[in-house]
């Protein structure tokens, strides 16, 4: 007899229950954990400025869903971060990067120093476009990047279907909106011409751009009156847009530069950011503070207005950018027939001797031919003259300095990079500790093999982030910890106007860090640049982790976060 009693011996019912089991319990699918990750026990620098505290951070489905202790929750993967700062990603507001992700999605010298998110488009962005401008980007055929986009709504597409290691968002550059409807000439936009300008912003703006963006220094952004600057503000400042500008003059001009950054964010009534905020030219070293008091005063107004600094005394930009304003507009081939024209080369050659408040000497304010360094060619003959002084060069070749730099650019069609040494260390210091001061790299991407790896680019391009954080939290004691941190992450987002991300937030998307305080520092060196940063551990966007345990991974999550005045285009038929 079958069955079970009290005794022990099997029933009936008991035999259909073990039948029933045995049937069902191959057929279970195991309990699914209650997180995709957890990383326990950190530091938790939460990007508000509050002081640190120690908890777990639960993530599951790309966002942070918990955070306290989660000792007996399960999950696919844990991190113990106990000797570690767990952070918010760190965001770039002036990333420089936009199709050089097309051709290195793994953005290795970012993931490698904390960024998350970086911003394009300073004063040109990669759209819109036309055939004669992307003819000019000489940049993208030497990578052999296809540029089959016209709109940024197309440019999205494109990196949405390839998706970088990293978030990216742009700006609608002023400057390009300019040469795509006017050219290079120097001269003000007409009424119609004016309001295509704006057309195109609208567009823009309804494709994603955060805001308009200008970049005062160069062609042919120089040419733009401050009337046509606020016209085209007005277009972001409808959607709910900001402003941000690489300023007229950060050197002899600084003044009147930040009067127009002022009356920009009056007029058009919009948030105002100044790109990489800096005094240059020793002539004009120990002036941060009477800008500061002048941007505080802006702010006591009632204006919006906040910058963007990176931690190093030097700058970077393009040899084509340091000749005469007159000698630099027009059609790139127009500026090389006249560089080989003697009589234009000796008008050149006396300009670059006089300092001038009509454009930015920069070959002046530098000191002449031994401020620079050249940092990349495109030119295949020219690569021994990288890492060199332009001085070096000019000696080297038998030249008068100035003969050197105009050869170069013709020989290089525009494409040699530099970097000049125009800041005072008191002044960066100064800058950076300024509660509405964010943090940038101003490089593009960056990686230490691959077709990115090429020249002696500024080290800012691999150490920003970590430079604050190692020299000038850890060891200098400029600011704290968390101050820093808040100004890497939750300002920058306020800046951008992107929610749900910038802090260690239940809710937010999982942009998250994972550094050794103690260890976090750069390494890139003007003589040895390619070189990633020490003492970051993890790296999440949107919960996958790009950087683990030091190493990149194949994790594209990297998303294209949209402006305010996004509008989805219809569904066809609808």
């Amino acid at each position: 007899m079958l069955g079970v009693s009290v005794a022990g011996r099997v029933s009936i019912a008991g035999l259909a229950a073990i039948t029933l089991a045995a049937i069902v319990d191959p057929l279970r699918l195991p309990e699914k954990p209650s997180f995709d990750l957890i990383i326990e026990s950190g530091r938790i620098v939460d990007g508000s400025g509050n002081p640190w505290y120690r908890a777990d951070v639960g993530v599951r489905g790309g966002r942070i869903v918990a955070i306290g202790r989660l000792k007996g929750a399960t999950a696919l993967r844990r991190i113990d971060a106990l000797e570690r700062v767990v952070a918010p990603g760190f965001i770039d507001l002036m990333g420089s990067s936009d199709w050089q992700l097309l051709v290195d999605p793994r953005a290795a010298s970012k993931v490698t120093q904390g960024i998350t998110l970086s911003v394009a488009g300073e004063g040109t962005s990669v759209a819109p476009a036309n055939e004669r401008t992307v003819e000019d980007r000489a940049s993208m055929k030497r990578f052999g990047v296809k540029p089959d986009w016209r709109s940024l709504a197309d440019f999205f597409r494109r990196l949405e279907a390839n998706p970088p290691a990293i978030h990216f968002a742009t700006f609608v550059g002023a400057g390009g909106l300019r040469d795509l409807v006017i050219g290079r000439e120097n001269r003000p936009a007409t009424p119609a011409e004016l309001a295509e300008m704006q057309l195109l912003a609208d567009e823009a703006m309804r494709d994603g751009a955060l805001g308009v963006s200008t970049s005062l220094m160069y062609v042919p952004h120089r040419f733009a009156s401050t009337e046509e600057i606020v016209a085209l503000a007005k277009v972001a400042a409808r959607y709910g847009g900001i402003y941000a500008t690489h300023q007229r003059s950060e050197g002899d001009g600084i003044n009147a530069s930040l009067d127009e950054v002022f009356r920009i964010a009056r007029e058009a009534k919009i948030p105002t950011h100044i790109y990489h905020l800096k005094t240059m030219y020793r002539q004009n070293w120990g002036r941060m503070p009477n800008v500061l008091r002048r941007i505080e005063a802006a702010r006591g107004e009632g204006l919006d207005v906040t910058a963007s600094v990176y931690p190093y005394v030097a700058a970077g930009a393009g040899l084509f950018d340091l000749l005469p304003l007159w000698a630099r507009e027009g059609s790139l081939d127009a500026v090389l027939t006249r560089l080989r024209d003697p009589s234009a080369r000796e008008r050149i050659k006396k300009d670059l001797t006089v300092s001038t408040l009509e454009w930015e000497n920069e070959y002046y304010g530098a000191g002449g031919a031994e401020g620079f360094l050249i940092s990349d060619v495109i030119n295949p003959s020219l690569k021994p003259f990288v890492g060199k002084r332009l001085a070096e060069v000019a000696r080297e070749r038998g030249q008068d300095p100035v003969d050197a730099l105009m050869d170069l650019v013709v020989e290089d069609k525009g494409g040699t990079g530099f970097v000049s040494f125009i800041m005072d260390e008191p002044d960066v210091r100064l800058a950076l500790k300024q509660r509405w001061a964010a943090f940038c790299n101003d490089s593009p991407i960056q990686a230490t093999d691959g077709p990115l790896s090429q020249g002696k680019p500024h080290p800012r391009a691999y150490g920003s982030f970590p430079r604050i954080l190692g020299r000038y939290v850890r060891e200098e004691k400029l600011m704290a910890l968390e101050e820093a941190i808040r100004k890497a992450t939750s300002l920058a987002a306020q800046i951008l106007g992107v929610r749900d991300r910038g802090l260690v937030r239940e809710g937010f998307w999982a942009d998250l860090v994972v550094f050794d305080p103690d260890k976090i520092a750069d390494r890139a060196t003007f003589e040895q640049p390619h070189q990633y940063s020490a003492g970051i551990d993890f790296v999440l966007v949107d919960g996958e982790l790009v950087l683990d345990d030091g190493r990149m991974t194949n994790a594209r999550p990297g998303k294209v976060i949209r402006g305010p005045g996004y509008r989805p285009a219809a569904a066809p038929g609808k």
